[in-house]
């Protein structure tokens, strides 16, 4: 599904919560790849 303009704007004006910084940091620091263990014992 495609996002429209106005839910693009809506999103980046949209304040970010703790939780939106929260998961932000997590992701950004956690190595997913590595972690990946459904895909690694195919």
């Amino acid at each position: 599904m495609q996002a429209n303009f106005s839910e693009l704007e809506y999103a980046a004006k949209k304040k970010q919560t703790r939780r939106d910084r929260f998961l932000a940091e997590i992701d950004a620091v956690t190595p997913w790849v590595e972690l990946d263990i459904y895909t690694a014992h195919k």
